[in-house]
């Protein structure tokens, strides 16, 4: 029998075996200063591309101060307890009724975090005679909530509408067996790949087969569709959304998240998500500035235009140079290159140190291995110097790295690491 922590000290996994040459400046980078398109990394200015405060709110002066009004009469502890023994308002009431109507549902109701609350709410909406068929590439928290569940569970391949009709037809034959329904998850946009996900094409199939459908909308709330109501909106199909999910941690730069659907769920929700029921209400700081933001989301739409107008000035940019962006038809923007991960960390730091552009770095085992994928969030406060510095940037980079110079400078952190 061996020591439980001797596997942790052998082998810390695929990102942690970086933590000598990364922590600090690729992982765990510390960004100071106000939240906007300029900030500070490790003393210098940067164009920040790795925030996700998409509508720009953040750092308004009237947000700010709502934030600090409510911090002042309420403190950060207000209200303790649980929802359904000591933590209820009035206000946690009217911002779950407003954040209802914004997306068309009948209720809804707040959680404390996105993820923990995605990962009880399919713990939740499931019980073992269930079947769960899922997109592959969703989001962490879905694949631990769906790691949650006692019964069957499949994947179907990304964004493919085929291989979804293939497991359905694999979940009823097993649904009929035990008895249990369907739940189909996948999400509004695809936070990698900046993709929507194929919502109308998905909810054409409930007129063969019987499912329930929970969307995560974390990175379409507040930039897709006409109001800013999300990717259902945006494809038509809002209505028929099952369960529909939203963070504030993305358009509402805040904390906090909340699931719509018809009140009958809703109550269901409320007295079995056990991420809530077993945890403190979400603080008044949190629930009042989300008050502000909601108001601010549905009657400034400029906020929204002034984000595309960036969002297209940047990705038409890129697509012109000859970048591979994938096909992202959200704010979400990736820049796909050929790599490796020493590779693409000499790339990240000349970018940083000699460019002034900071960004987020994704490599394997998030993508495939002798892939780097760039991934880059625009925002409504954004110029239009920060994205032509950004694409005459770019193009420096990718020169450099297909000249093999980035090759060289990092074969002794390769050689060193075995790779």
């Amino acid at each position: 029998m061996r020591d439980l922590f001797d596997r942790i000290i052998e082998n810390k996994g695929p990102l942690g075996k970086w933590a000598s040459q990364a922590e600090g400046y690729f992982v765990f980078p510390k960004l100071e200063g106000e939240i906007s398109n300029r900030m500070k990394f490790q003393g210098k200015e940067v164009i920040t591309w790795s925030i996700n405060d998409y509508l720009g709110l953040a750092n308004l002066p009237e947000v700010k101060a709502v934030d600090a009004a409510a911090a002042a009469e309420y403190g950060s502890a207000y209200p303790m307890g649980a929802r359904m023994m000591s933590g209820h308002t009035d206000f946690h009431e009217q911002l779950e009724q407003e954040l209802a109507a914004f997306v068309n549902k009948e209720s809804a109701y707040l959680l404390n975090f996105g993820y923990q609350g995605m990962v009880s709410a399919i713990d939740a909406l499931v019980s073992k005679d269930d079947i769960i068929v899922y997109d592959v590439d969703s989001h962490a928290c879905i694949i631990d909530g769906v790691r949650l569940h006692m019964g069957k569970r499949f994947t179907f391949k990304h964004n493919d509408v085929e291989s979804l009709e293939k497991n359905l037809e694999r979940a009823t034959k097993l649904a009929e067996h035990t008895g249990g329904g369907i739940l189909v998850i996948t999400e509004g946009v695809f936070g990698m790949r900046g993709e929507q996900g194929r919502l109308k094409e998905i909810i054409a199939l409930k007129k063969r087969f019987n499912f329930r459908l929970l969307v995560d909308d974390a990175h379409g709330f507040g930039t897709l569709g006409k109001t800013g109501a999300g990717a259902g909106e945006e494809q038509g199909v809002q209505d028929d959304i099952d369960v529909y999910f939203a963070t504030f941690a993305k358009s509402m730069a805040g904390i906090g998240a909340f699931l719509a659907a018809d009140k009958e769920i809703i109550d269901y929700l409320k007295y079995n998500l056990r991420s809530q029921m077993f945890a403190k209400s979400l603080p008044m700081i949190y629930v009042k500035g989300a008050l502000k933001r909601l108001d601010m989301l549905r009657t400034q739409p400029e906020l929204k235009a002034k984000l595309w107008e960036n969002v297209n000035a940047l990705q038409n940019g890129l697509k012109n140079k000859g970048f591979n962006i994938g096909s992202t038809n959200t704010c979400v923007t990736p820049v796909y290159l050929n790599g490796s991960i020493p590779e693409a960390m000499a790339l990240v730091k000349d970018l940083r140190e000699n460019h002034g552009i900071f960004c987020s770095i994704v490599v394997y085992p998030v993508i495939p291995k002798g892939l780097i994928l760039l991934r880059m969030i625009p925002t409504a406060t954004h110029t239009l110097d920060d994205i032509e510095k950004t694409l005459v940037a770019f193009s420096s980079i990718r020169e450099r790295l297909e000249n093999g110079t980035y090759k060289k400078l990092s074969a002794a952190v390769a050689a060193a690491m075995g790779e």
